[in-house]
């Protein structure tokens, strides 16, 4: 599937990035924006966690450029379930950090921060949690794909391809980078 066959496939899927009825620049559109740029980014490079934290960064403006390179570099071998062993869903891991980008702070006395961040992010981890059954990366392959795959076994590597895991999985993507931007957006508007 090609990026306009995956981007098609969003619109059809609810998608409203496109439509005149929404105007340029809402919320709704930016939640949109971050669903498909975090899509192309897993079809593109892959790498769930830092795909999903570019796609808020791009379209959120989380950190500066530096700070956010320092960031991608940071979240590299988070995915496929943190080194590709299938726990936590890297996905979701990088909505996470874009949580702790947004309302974290650099000050480690600032308690207030801490905890306002890990309400935050309990929100977002449920929400996910919710919507796949699981926060568990294996557990969501075989929900998607009908099976585990062992990313450090050649055969089950390529199986993955084989069987769908570059159309799947970057779906996870733009859910959670779609429900990480509702979360980031809405707090914005309150304050």
């Amino acid at each position: 599937m090609g990026i306009k066959d995956s981007i098609t496939q969003l619109e059809k899927d609810g998608s409203i990035y496109l439509s005149r009825t929404v105007a340029p620049g809402s919320e709704a559109k930016l939640v949109d924006a971050v669903a498909i740029s975090a899509y192309s980014n897993d079809r593109a490079y892959e790498g769930c966690a830092r795909c999903v934290l570019a796609a808020l960064n791009e379209h959120l403006r989380l950190t500066s450029e530096k700070g956010f390179d320092e960031c991608i570099k940071a979240s590299t071998a988070i995915a496929a379930g943190i080194a590709r062993m299938g726990e936590t869903c890297g996905a979701l891991v990088g909505g996470v950090m874009a949580l702790g980008l947004e309302f974290g702070s650099e000050d480690m006395s600032r308690f207030d921060k801490y905890t306002e961040t890990m309400l935050i992010s309990r929100e977002l981890f449920c929400r996910f949690r919710d919507h796949f059954g699981t926060v568990k990366c294996s557990e969501i392959q075989e929900n998607l794909l009908g099976r585990r795959y062992n990313f450090f076994k050649d055969e089950d590597r390529d199986a993955w391809y084989q069987e769908g895991g570059l159309d799947k999985c970057p779906g996870v993507c733009a859910t959670a980078g779609a429900m990480t931007a509702e979360i980031i957006l809405a707090r914005r508007v309150k304050e």
